[in-house]
C-alpha cells in the first residue's frame, strides 16, 4: 500500500446524534456526508477518511453511524432484520453484521455492525421496536432474551442478580 498523506485534525467530526461537522458547523449536504462516510475507516483505534491519496482523523462521539428504520422479514430463527442508517445503508444482522451492546454510563447502548468494523447506534425507537420483537430462548443450555436474525440469536444484556 502506498504512503498515504496523513493530513492532521482538520476538524471534522460525528456527533452522537449522527450529525457531521465540518470545523465546528454541521455539514447539511446529505450526498457529500454520504461521500465522507464511504470512505469512513476505523484503524489503529481511530476514526479516519480514507482515499487512494489521503487519510483524515475524525472525531467520533459514540458510533459513527445511527441506525434510523428497522424492518422485520419472517419469523423466529429465520427471521431477517435489517437497519437502515441515517446514511442510507441497509445492513441486515446476522453473523457477519451482529447485533450488540456497549456498556455506558446508566445502562447499554445497543448497536449494528454495519461494516469493517464501523458501527450504526440502534436511535431510541429503533431499539424500542427491536425490544418489542425479543423472545426468550434456551441456546446451549441458557436461557436468554433476545432477537434472531440471518439465522443467528443476538441476546439482550441481562442484569446482574
Amino acid at each position: 500500500m502506498p504512503n498515504l498523506n496523513n493530513c492532521g485534525d482538520i476538524g471534522l467530526k460525528i456527533a452522537r446524534d449522527g450529525t457531521w461537522f465540518y470545523q465546528g458547523g454541521p455539514i447539511n449536504r446529505k450526498p457529500l456526508v454520504k461521500l465522507f462516510a464511504s470512505v469512513l475507516r476505523r484503524e489503529d483505534g481511530g476514526f479516519y477518511l480514507v482515499t487512494p491519496v489521503e487519510k483524515v482523523p475524525i472525531a467520533v462521539e459514540a458510533e459513527p453511524f445511527v441506525a434510523v428504520a428497522l424492518t422485520q422479514e419472517g419469523s423466529g430463527a429465520d427471521q431477517r432484520l435489517t437497519f437502515r442508517t441515517n446514511v442510507d445503508d441497509a445492513v441486515t444482522a446476522d453473523a457477519a453484521h451482529p447485533i450488540g451492546f456497549r456498556a455506558e454510563a446508566g445502562g447499554y447502548a445497543p448497536y449494528v455492525v454495519v461494516r469493517d468494523g464501523l458501527r450504526a447506534r440502534l436511535a431510541r425507537p429503533v431499539y424500542y421496536e427491536l425490544a418489542a420483537l425479543a423472545v426468550e430462548t434456551d441456546v446451549e443450555g441458557q436461557i436468554g432474551i433476545g432477537v434472531w436474525s440471518g439465522g443467528v440469536f443476538f441476546p439482550f444484556p441481562m442484569e446482574e442478580d
